[in-house]
């Protein structure tokens, strides 16, 4: 069974909006090697179509865009994407997937499925998945930066308070430091 790992950008004051993170090659290349690592990648809906709109144009060259970014774009097109969604079953993006049904037996079968494990990057999602104890690890990137706005780390709220377990944590040139925390069981 794989680990579902939660991976997102986060500024210090907890703002999850995807502009408030620094988009350097530093970063491109964080999130490329975790995307290497695993074995498919989950989001919700909103996540998926933000990524739609932009990363498959990155990845056939009709963007400009840097080395990096490209790179990233052609290992994401390639990858298989399962989105969760109650609204929408159509995803032709290249390997793309619907999550349907039961939240809770649909992601324990990707895990069971995925040796490598699956890499969530949405946040409302993760909170739903924290919620249902399914969440293995956590790879946050912390931005030196405060944002003032929202939305932020699980700003709808959990049961209850989450223990974990520091794995490691990596600083980076930009300022950000990597941050690998497990569930404390």
């Amino acid at each position: 069974m794989g680990l579902l790992t939660f991976s997102i950008n986060v500024t210090l004051d907890g703002c999850v909006d995807h502009r408030e993170g620094i988009a350097d090659d530093e970063t491109h290349a964080f999130f490329t090697r975790l995307m290497d690592e695993a074995g498919a990648m989950l989001w919700g809906r909103v996540t998926y179509e933000m990524m739609e709109s932009y990363w498959p144009a990155v990845a056939c060259g009709a963007v400009d865009a840097p080395q990096a970014m490209r790179e990233w774009a052609v290992k994401l097109e390639a990858k298989p994407k399962y989105v969760v969604s109650s609204t929408r079953t159509d995803f032709p993006w290249t390997n793309s997937h619907h999550v349907a049904g039961d939240l809770r037996s649909g992601i324990q079968k990707l895990k069971d499925a995925t040796p490598n494990g699956v890499l969530l990057g949405s946040g409302k999602l993760a909170t739903e998945l924290e919620r249902l104890d399914l969440i293995d690890e956590y790879k946050f990137l912390v931005h030196p930066r405060i944002a003032g706005h929202g939305p932020t780390l699980y700003e709808s709220g959990l049961p209850g308070t989450r223990r974990l377990e520091l794995i490691s944590a990596t600083p980076l040139r930009n300022g950000a430091v990597a941050m690998h925390y497990r569930r404390a069981r």
